[in-house]
């Protein structure tokens, strides 16, 4: 009897920790980023930056390598990641590799991976166990290299790599000898961008080509149903357009034909940009499409990492969903994978108070949805707080905490395993009696994109975050965001909804709508086809848009919906524009 109640409390505890496990993640991703590496940078003050991610599965773990992070990250569910602090060495001259934009393929029971190079003499490496972080080289000079790198095992064994990196020059593809990793004849042209005719492809914040042509970039090749569909990176990663582009073809080499829209694109919202990335599986086949998301204030290579839901539509057409993309969404392993969880957002542009101010780092640039902006405390001492009122009680399901890089120490070039964040979530319902949500008072990671997924939703008119230690700098937040619902009426239908297309350029559309009173955010969706609106704007504060990404030579159809704290509302019909 005492042996069966023991069996059941460990088995009740087990279960305890199973709910506790966090189901869901928000954008950008939670990963110690790394620090700028390049001295000179020091103008604008230190930062963190990566870039130009790859993921792959293998042997159901999930592997991450992204630019100049010394190192990469494994993961069992995409949700806890554990880095693993790497120097890619040359054997032969000892020449150190950051791996910039680095290429990660599966070669049987290997993985290989290999840093962009201009240089003739390179190393490729390889692990059989990359989780022991064991490896070692494949091949010591891999003869004709490649900048932005991409690896290709198709299904009969043959591997293939891509590369390209330039505003004059298109893509390229060559096979490889799986021996030898001698390429198999010559580099062949696989595509070069075409802005004349989609206009997402035009370089500028505003797609308006100003003063340089729109770079190529980030290869990745994925498979599907027969089919290669070979990913992109344009036309600058610098701007909230940076996208992920897709053309398909019959073989692995082409030729290919473009898809009218991006795979991945995200203009609005919090976190803005979605390019050079690639696309993965979990281990129950759903695709995920990993990309670079743009900051790009203390210098334009500054960035981040996000995650979406992606996969292939019945007519074989690839997509990436971002609509409500640095929102709470469901991690693999369940039958929610990839969905939006539903979780408004509670706080945006809502009163705050702080601690304190330092300069123009005002209180308010802590929730206006940009994460180019900031709010900064005077200091970064134990105590420094900022406070949230969501107007009115509501259900707290998870809560963000973006921290923001304000006067860093000049030792943090690099990589960094030794630092972390503390701090206390505190909830009120009047403001005056306060209840301790969250402490990570002892916490011993580096978080600077904090994601709390509540074991249990409370509810709360005010919340509290409170510092207890910066790993370094000042207590700063680019984004304190507090998600759940409002607890009150979805937002009404949009009444009007016009697009007019312009006569003398097809690329470009304006959007104008009528304002709803209790909306702070709309989403317009689009597509080639009425079933086929697989981009969505997210639009704060505003009821009109000049959008510049469309194909001249396609007909398009556009909705929109209203969003408030309380969920979305109906959409509007669905309307063709020539």
């Amino acid at each position: 009897m005492i042996r069966t109640l023991l069996l059941l409390f460990f088995a009740m505890q087990t279960f305890s920790l199973l709910q506790a496990q966090q189901q869901t993640y928000c954008n950008p991703i939670n990963l110690d980023y790394g620090y700028t590496p390049i001295p000179n940078f020091s103008e604008w003050g230190r930062h963190r930056a990566t870039a130009d991610p790859v993921i792959v599965n293998f042997k159901g773990n999930f592997i991450l390598f992204s630019t100049n992070q010394w190192g990469y990250w494994t993961s069992p569910d995409m949700s806890n990641w554990t880095f693993h602090s790497r120097l890619f060495l040359n054997p032969w001259n000892k020449v150190y590799d950051e791996l910039c934009a680095p290429a990660v393929g599966i070669v049987g029971d290997t993985v290989i991976v290999m840093g962009s190079t201009y240089e003739k003499d390179f190393t490729i490496w390889m692990s059989t166990d990359p989780l022991a972080n064991e490896w070692k080289p494949l091949v010591e000079k891999f003869e004709i290299g490649g900048w932005d790198p991409d690896f290709f095992t198709d299904d009969d064994g043959r591997l293939y790599m891509y590369n390209g990196s330039s505003n004059r020059y298109p893509l390229y593809g060559v096979e490889l000898n799986r021996e030898t990793m001698e390429p198999i004849g010559t580099r062949k042209e696989m595509y070069l961008l075409e802005p004349d005719r989609y206009g997402w492809q035009r370089f500028g914040e505003h797609m308006d080509n100003t003063f340089l042509d729109p770079f190529m970039e980030g290869a990745h090749m994925t498979k599907h149903n027969g089919k290669y569909y070979l990913q992109y990176g344009a036309p600058g990663t610098e701007f909230s357009g940076y996208s992920d582009g897709v053309v398909v073809g019959n073989s692995p080499l082409g030729p290919f034909t473009p898809q009218s829209d991006p795979l991945s694109m995200k203009l609005g919202g919090f976190a803005r940009g979605a390019g050079h990335g690639a696309t993965f599986q979990d281990n129950n086949q759903n695709y995920w499409h990993v990309s670079t998301i743009m900051i790009s204030v203390k210098n334009t290579f500054e960035r981040r990492l996000g995650i979406w839901p992606a996969g292939f539509d019945k007519d074989d057409v690839m997509w990436s969903n971002t609509a409500f993309g640095d929102y709470p969404h469901y991690l693999p392993g369940s039958a929610k994978a990839g969905a939006f969880t539903g979780w408004m957002l509670l706080n945006y542009d809502k009163p705050l108070q702080v601690s304190s101010t330092l300069g123009n780092y005002a209180a308010n640039k802590a929730n206006d949805e940009d994460l180019k902006t900031y709010w900064s405390a005077e200091t970064g001492n134990p105590g420094e707080w900022i406070q949230s009122d969501l107007g009115k009680v509501s259900t707290v399901n998870a809560i963000q905490i973006n921290y923001a890089d304000q006067d860093v120490a000049d030792d943090r070039l690099g990589k960094r395993t030794d630092q972390y964040h503390q701090y206390k979530l505190h909830y009120s319902l009047d403001g005056k009696k306060w209840k301790v949500l969250v402490d990570k008072s002892t916490n011993k990671t580096d978080v600077p994109h904090e994601y709390v997924e509540l074991a249990e939703p409370v509810q709360a008119r005010y919340i509290k975050l409170e510092n207890i230690h910066m790993p370094t700098g000042k207590f700063a937040l680019s984004g304190f965001r507090v998600f759940g619902n409002g607890n009150g009426k979805a937002p009404e239908k949009v009444k009007q909804f016009m697009v007019f297309r312009t006569e003398k350029d097809k690329r470009s559309a304006f959007i104008k709508w009528s304002p709803s009173n209790d909306a702070y955010a709309y989403n317009i969706s689009y597509g080639i086809a009425p079933d086929k609106l697989y981009t969505t704007i997210m639009v704060h504060g505003n009821n009109e848009y000049w959008l510049k990404t469309l194909d001249r030579m396609k007909t398009y159809y556009f909705t929109i919906e209203a969003i408030n704290e309380n969920g979305v509302s109906e959409r509007f019909e669905v309307g063709k524009i020539e």
